[in-house]
């Protein structure tokens, strides 16, 4: 497996990462990711793709160093994705690897990520990864005034 960093204009963000990513996030349109990583790169979002050794991408985490009052310095996962073809072979193990590694290097303090109460298999797969339950996360959906 080979793990890289993505950066902006890069075609294998649209050709690899995306289709992963869409398994994820449904709603991404090839424009709108752009925009969304065009935005969120000034704002620290990367985006890191896994290939096999074919090649072929089969894992994409979205992910951020964020300093904040509670947590200090944290690495937040906005998105963590294995093809669902490639489940179950290493791949999520291997990016969070590499993501933990990152949050060491960068100085981190915590390692994070939300997941939808929905999601109970990657629950269970957090769990196993020792990753610990230890806030819950509220939210409201705003609706933009179109006038």
């Amino acid at each position: 497996m080979k793990i890289l960093d993505l950066e902006p204009g890069d075609a294998r963000l649209a050709d690899d990462l995306l289709p992963v990513l869409r398994e994820l996030r449904p709603h991404l349109t090839e424009d709108l990711f752009r925009e969304v990583y065009g935005k969120g790169h000034a704002q620290g979002l990367r985006f890191t793709a896994c290939y096999d050794d074919d090649g072929v991408c089969v894992g994409a985490a979205g992910w951020r160093v964020v300093d904040n009052t509670s947590q200090i310095r944290k690495l937040y996962v906005d998105d963590l994705v294995t093809a669902e073809h490639a489940r179950s072979t290493g791949v999520g193990r291997r990016l969070l690897g590499y993501l933990e590694q990152r949050a060491q290097e960068s100085g981190c303090l915590e390692f994070s990520l939300d997941s939808g109460t929905h999601r109970t298999d990657a629950h269970r797969f957090y769990l196993r990864e020792r990753l610990a339950i230890v806030a819950f996360s509220f939210t409201k959906r705003l609706v933009r005034d179109r006038g």
